[in-house]
């Protein structure tokens, strides 16, 4: 499996672990709850066999060690025995499976209202790792796997993410060669006023009317099934991990969990 990851900050000089935003209006930094939690799901699958790693367990035994402030969405997906993904999903993160040049398989998301997805956290009306969806996915060699977040999703169709990741494998083009062509059209949009975006439509149906593509930090993982079996682990620790945005913010953030 060959596998590419970019990340974009919305302000593109900060970085992971200076995500402020909701939270900071009670003097918390969004990031360092983010930072932890991904810290704690990677040392938590060095517990388990390397081809049995349970991301259910992997997202419990982080959450359990997580006491900072705050609030995260998170995504954790493994490839197991059989070539089947696993993964656990709490909040407006996703990934795509791509086959042969057609999307076989789109993740759901966690919403409680427009723009307010589920967020992990240790705060009463925060949500807890049993309210994560649970997923399982068979693959096969040849699949292309787009992960990423709200930023990347908000900003492209998912026509256009197909259309990219086709070219790409049409030109042989390598993960990180595909993940940076990916990003950048979402980063472009996401400064583009006049773009017609799927932010932009989910924002009119929910009587928001806001035009164009959404400023948000944009991360994206691609990654490539090359053989019959291989096994991975992958932790989208997503754009509301880091940029927790106050729900009326005229930048597009979302609310947070109190």
């Amino acid at each position: 499996m060959k596998c590419g990851s970019f990340y974009i900050a919305k302000d593109r000089a900060s970085k992971p672990q200076d995500g402020v935003g909701g939270w900071s209006k009670h003097g918390v930094d969004a990031g360092l709850y983010a930072a932890k939690l991904i810290n704690n799901s990677l040392l938590a699958t060095l517990t388990q066999p390397l081809t049995q790693v349970d991301p259910m367990k992997v997202l419990d035994e982080a959450f359990s060690k997580t006491k900072a402030q705050g609030s995260s969405t998170v995504c954790i997906i493994t490839l197991q025995e059989g070539n089947m993904l696993h993964a656990v999903n709490v909040g407006d993160s996703r990934f795509m499976v791509i086959r042969r040049g057609e999307i076989i398989y789109k993740s759901p998301i966690q919403l409680h209202s427009f723009n307010f997805p589920y967020q992990l956290g240790n705060s009463a009306n925060c949500a807890k790792p049993r309210q994560a969806q649970v997923i399982k996915v068979r693959v096969e060699a040849g699949d292309v796997i787009i992960a990423g977040t709200d930023g990347l999703f908000d900003n492209l169709f998912e026509l256009q993410i197909l259309a990219t990741a086709s070219k790409g494998i049409e030109q042989d083009l390598g993960a990180e060669e595909m993940v940076w062509e990916m990003a950048q059209l979402a980063y472009q949009t996401s400064r583009d006023k006049a773009a017609v975006t799927p932010f932009m439509e989910a924002s009119k149906r929910a009587g928001r009317f806001r035009d164009g593509g959404k400023g948000d930090d944009i991360t994206v993982i691609v990654s490539r099934i090359l053989g019959a079996y291989e096994v991975f682990f992958m932790v989208v620790n997503l754009k509301a991990s880091y940029s927790l945005k106050g729900h009326n913010n005229n930048n597009g953030g979302f609310k947070r969990c109190l």
